[in-house]
């Protein structure tokens, strides 16, 4: 479908070529300060044409909120928001009448509904995740004002080009990588076109993507995602855990092809006695409540949050369209040389930093309100003291 959330509700909108594309974000509380400027700092993050190794379609993708706020202000109604398509050429994409597109939608799309859009991705395009964006950015913004939340992603893999995510055999993961994780700000990653922090790892990603570029051909990557200052307590277990739920906000971006939470498949090299987050003492520090040492658990354990520095990484496969010949079939079954026109991403996961922070934004957004009206609804029942100390968490007892 193409609604994300319960109370958060995220409902996008547009194909890679009609006249508009959008949201309508159902759920925002209201009372929150919100400007267009809010909204379009991550969506010019997100727009195209931003240098020569992205797509050069010219969209400056500009927000006009429709709904939902009055003097700046959120009214806890719907919030409407559209960005105009202006620079549209369905004329590229002429071949595809005959040809689907190599590992693109177009096949299953018409397999699927029995019609698809003639130009472009049609749904299937990274044009739909303004809509993602825009509401994300205003999710961003409450989680950052209510609990202090940041959320920093960056590009730690093109193609074979990485950035070191451990130094030894016996490290679960290096120390260079988790401080990155820990102190990386936004203004750090935007100062590389590739959006890795790391000058030399840059450097080696932007000349793999200039030559694929040069021969028509694409990469794929990966991008590393920190949520931190993350309250305690977020996840719906069994089927809603807080990893469940980031694992299908990213994986339904577009060209994602893998997740990997905290340690990830490393981690299953390494023994419990290795991998195990060991719990110390925070009390009498500001906070009255555990902290752990390690971090091997990406801040989740049973589904739920524990307080500490969420962290994941998104597997982004090559653009799938191509300026090569191909061979292929048409929908006919004809056998051809398909060539593809049109302006594509030689890699998408620079432009994909964004969509990474704002899906993440969404994500933690519904499990905020959600846990706080299981907390309110709780609040209003007598104290409990007839359990013993060890099944009431410190903040709850009175």
């Amino acid at each position: 479908m193409s609604t994300f959330g319960k109370l958060y509700r995220v409902t996008t909108y547009g194909e890679s070529h009609c006249k508009s594309v959008g949201c309508i974000v159902d759920g925002c509380p209201p009372g929150l300060t919100l400007t267009n400027e809010d909204i379009q700092v991550q969506l010019s993050r997100r727009r195209p044409g931003q240098s020569d190794i992205t797509t050069p379609r010219s969209e400056f993708d500009t927000v006009q909120v429709q709904s939902g706020t009055e003097h700046g202000v959120t009214l806890g109604t719907p919030i409407g928001m559209l960005v105009q398509n202006k620079d549209q050429r369905p004329h590229d994409y002429t071949e595809t009448d005959l040809y689907p597109r190599p590992s693109h939608a177009d096949y299953t799309y018409l397999a699927k509904y029995g019609v698809k859009a003639s130009s472009g991705g049609g749904r299937a395009s990274a044009r739909e995740t303004i809509g993602r964006v825009a509401a994300g950015a205003i999710a961003e913004k409450y989680l950052k004002e209510a609990y202090g939340v940041e959320i920093v992603a960056f590009v730690g893999s093109v193609g074979p080009v990485a950035l070191p995510f451990s130094q030894e055999e016996d490290e679960v993961l290096g120390k260079e990588y988790l401080d990155l994780v820990k102190n990386v700000t936004r203004e750090e990653v935007d100062k590389e076109i590739t959006r890795c922090p790391d000058r030399e790892t840059s450097a080696k990603m932007e000349e793999t993507i200039r030559a694929a570029k040069a021969r028509n051909d694409s990469l794929g990557g990966t991008v590393t995602c920190v949520v931190r200052n993350c309250p305690l307590g977020l996840g719906e277990p069994c089927f809603d855990k807080l990893e469940a739920v980031l694992a299908h906000a990213m994986l339904s971006i577009p060209s994602t092809k893998g997740f990997e939470f905290g340690s990830g498949f490393r981690g299953t090299t390494f023994a419990g006695s290795k991998h195990n987050d060991p719990f110390t003492s925070d009390h009498g520090k500001g906070e009255n409540r555990l902290r752990t040492t390690t971090n091997w658990s990406g801040g989740v354990q049973g589904g739920i949050s524990n307080g500490e520095d969420i962290y994941f990484r998104v597997a982004f496969k090559p653009p799938a369209t191509i300026s090569q010949e191909q061979s292929t079939a048409q929908y006919d079954g004809t056998e051809g040389v398909l060539a593809t026109r049109g302006r594509h991403d030689p890699c998408v996961v620079p432009r994909a930093v964004p969509i990474v922070e704002t899906m993440a934004a969404i994500a933690i957004m519904d499990l905020v309100l959600q846990q706080n009206a299981r907390a309110h609804a709780a609040s209003l029942l007598a104290p409990v003291t007839s359990l013993p100390p060890t099944m009431v968490f410190p903040g709850q007892r009175k």
